[in-house]
């Protein structure tokens, strides 16, 4: 089945989609992530690579990505150094994730319908991007997939996602 124009993803309160809904500008969903840059093999210093960023990306009413606003908290290696520190980096992130929500008026979570995007930010890849395969693969299915959160939306597209 192929991929829709604008796909559903389903409001889950304490979970990963816990964070999207509607404002009085559109549509919203925002996370916070760790991400590697496109590009990253795993070795020595793969801590330093490791970012935490608080992504807001905004959507008008109708699904089209409006803009985002991407800010990366610190490293896994900064994490660790203090884990529970209230300077912390998963401390410093969960503030600002509050600080831009806050900062949508007329916010209400719930299921929200968007249409594929991508962008780069510090290089790393955000958005939700369709993942589409020839007519004769077998078994493999069309997907959108949200990055860098590494959530799988298919059919029958109503929302729920894969990890």
């Amino acid at each position: 089945m192929a991929v829709p124009e604008v796909i559903p993803i389903a409001h889950e309160p304490g979970y990963r989609t816990s964070t999207i809904g509607r404002f009085s500008g559109g549509q919203f969903l925002a996370s916070v992530t760790y991400a590697f840059p496109d590009g990253f093999v795993r070795g020595d210093g793969w801590e330093e690579q490791k970012r935490l960023f608080v992504v807001l990306h905004r959507f008008d009413r109708d699904g089209h990505h409006q803009e985002s606003d991407i800010w990366c908290a610190g490293t896994w290696a900064e994490q660790m150094k203090r884990p529970h520190d209230e300077r912390s980096v998963v401390a410093r992130a969960q503030a600002r994730l509050a600080d831009v929500l806050a900062g949508l008026a007329e916010r209400e979570y719930c299921d929200i319908v968007v249409q594929p995007f991508q962008l780069t930010f510090d290089g790393v890849v955000f958005g939700l991007i369709t993942e589409c395969h020839d007519e004769d693969e077998d078994g493999e299915h069309d997907w959108a997939e949200l990055y860098p959160d590494r959530l799988g939306f298919s059919a029958p597209w109503n929302g729920e996602y894969d990890t």
